[in-house]
């Protein structure tokens, strides 16, 4: 069976990707998520996981065969008489939360540090740190179906369960490492303010296929560089351009690869995966910013099953002290392996 296509229209623009199959299809916000996760959507020949990913109104969205049922697309065979009274339908159920997802645990380790102003976390890979805003007012009380986010797991780590946290910065789900999070309203206001002067001190360490030009780099980010993903634009006065800051440090050269040090100047979507993938140097792992615009993905021989990038450093002034402080925290396990078997092959070649 061929794979089913549509266009996305003009009410569909804007909506999320779990949205727009919901309604196509009836699917449930579970099932959506999953069909979407599980790799068997695409935008143009692109396959795309992120479950709210905003459409444009014109694009051609692709299934593959036999992940939905496409009502009228069949024809009917023609009834039968009865040859025994129907029973009759059964009522329907409650939709039941996914359980088919384990959820990611968060271990007592991973909370860094906490007082009664903010909590440090040292953030698992594989863990959304918060629910977008958007994203909670579409699902509204179909979140329960969603997978626990860190803001969702960490009052009942801290022991308080009723007391939400607030979140200030994200990192992206497949990265690891610090994140913090306000635990009054008071301290929110004052670490958000030093998150948008970009006064923060945030570290990332990075494995890259090729070895990437030391130095600054600056750039003018846009939603879509052409291709449906973010990236550079050459117009520096763009609407909607932000300006995107790095600085990158070459740790290690590893033959044909390398560990690299970024430290954010700006703090935008994707920034260091963006500027390191544009570079030519994408980082280990890396499935979305691993080609240039409309060019095939570069070759990736490090064996990586996720981005290798780890928030390493972050630091900032403590809202209630006035302290400058900061932590740093050593990649997880399946970094260190990355890093090590790189070294091993890059000893044997040698």
């Amino acid at each position: 069976m061929p794979p089913i296509v549509f266009v996305v229209d003009r009410r569909e623009n804007g909506k999320t990707l779990a949205a727009v199959l919901k309604a196509r299809y009836g699917l449930s916000w579970a099932n959506a998520k999953r069909l979407i996760e599980n790799r068997h959507v695409r935008i143009g020949q692109q396959v795309v996981t992120e479950v709210a990913r905003r459409l444009k109104v014109g694009k051609h969205i692709q299934l593959d065969s036999g992940t939905v049922e496409v009502k009228g697309t069949t024809p009917a065979a023609p009834a039968k008489p009865p040859t025994a009274k129907p029973k009759p339908p059964k009522p329907a159920r409650a939709p039941q939360p996914d359980t088919d997802r384990p959820e990611t645990a968060l271990g007592v380790d991973a909370i860094v540090y906490s007082d009664d102003a903010v909590v440090v976390v040292n953030k698992p890979a594989g863990l959304t740190t918060m629910r977008h805003r958007e994203e909670a007012a579409e699902f509204g009380r179909g979140q329960r179906f969603l997978p626990k986010t860190l803001a969702d797991l960490l009052p009942a780590a801290l022991g308080a369960p009723t007391r939400a946290v607030i979140a200030v910065h994200r990192i992206d789900r497949d990265t690891s490492g610090l994140v913090v999070f306000a635990r009054t309203r008071a301290a929110a206001e004052h670490l958000t303010g030093q998150f948008r002067k970009h006064t923060a001190d945030r570290r990332y360490l990075a494995l890259t296929r090729g070895v990437p030009k030391g130095g600054r780099v600056e750039s003018v980010f846009v939603l879509d560089r052409g291709d449906g993903r973010r990236g550079t634009s050459r117009d520096l006065l763009t609407e909607g351009g932000k300006r995107a800051v790095t600085q990158v440090k070459v740790l290690e050269p590893i033959g044909p690869f390398a560990a690299v040090e970024c430290r954010l100047e700006t703090g935008r979507t994707h920034q260091v995966r963006i500027h390191l993938g544009e570079a030519g140097t994408p980082l280990c792992g890396e499935r979305v910013y691993d080609r240039p615009l409309n060019g095939k993905p570069l070759p990736d021989r490090s064996k990586a099953e996720r981005p290798m990038l780890h928030a390493a450093r972050l630091g900032f002034v403590h809202p209630a002290t006035g302290q400058p402080v900061s932590w740093d925290v050593k990649p997880p396990a399946d970094f260190a392996e990355v890093w090590a078997a790189l070294r091993q092959r890059a000893g044997d070649a040698g």
